[in-house]
């Protein structure tokens, strides 16, 4: 289990029903495991007085993210929806700070950044400002998908400077090519990150 305590800020990435349910329009073999996985961490941050985020998924109807629209994933987590809301057996805490991702054209794989699909260019989410508001060192990451939210959200974090842990047995990859999962933890930990 990973140490927690008031400088360290967990980041529960996108664990919502679209990706976390069985029958989720683009479900994550083993996301139902990953939520209970991902609630231990929110216990025990909980209790070491750290603190705890949401990202989540919160697509328009039409995004240049969807395939119909020339991307290519299935339509997911559309805002209002069922599959955009948290995991019935998520642990929600009181007063946590939430980034919603995706909300227009944008990519929206990261908690920290975005990328328009038009024109390329990257805006910010007011994450980074509110873990140094809150005098965050330390993040660590757990949730969906280990190749593209997680990755990107960890990735972002070491950029800006925090010292950035992925939570093994708290993440699942999609895979969408075999290995996608591996090789991004690799990548991580090239880039400076830990795999706890």
């Amino acid at each position: 289990m990973p140490r927690y305590d008031i400088h360290t800020a967990l980041v529960a990435v996108d664990l919502q029903r679209d990706f976390a349910a069985p029958d989720g329009a683009l479900a994550v073999h083993g996301g139902e495991a990953v939520v209970a996985a991902v609630n231990r961490q929110i216990d025990a941050a909980v209790r070491a007085g750290a603190t705890v985020v949401y990202t989540r998924d919160w697509h328009p109807e039409s995004t240049p993210h969807f395939d119909k629209d020339g991307g290519v994933w299935p339509m997911h987590c559309v805002q209002g929806t069922p599959g955009a809301d948290y995991h019935s057996d998520l642990r929600i805490v009181d007063g946590a700070f939430e980034v919603l991702k995706g909300t227009g054209r944008e990519d929206g794989y990261s908690g920290f950044t975005q990328r328009d699909a038009d024109t390329g260019e990257e805006s910010t989410t007011d994450l980074d400002a509110y873990l140094k508001e809150h005098g965050i060192t330390h993040v660590i990451v757990a949730g969906l998908a280990t190749d593209y939210c997680v990755r990107a959200t960890a990735l972002d974090a070491l950029r800006r400077g925090y010292a950035t842990a992925v939570v093994t047995d708290a993440v699942a990859p999609v895979d969408l090519h075999p290995g996608d999962g591996a090789r991004a933890l690799a990548e991580l930990v090239e880039a400076g990150g830990r795999l706890e």
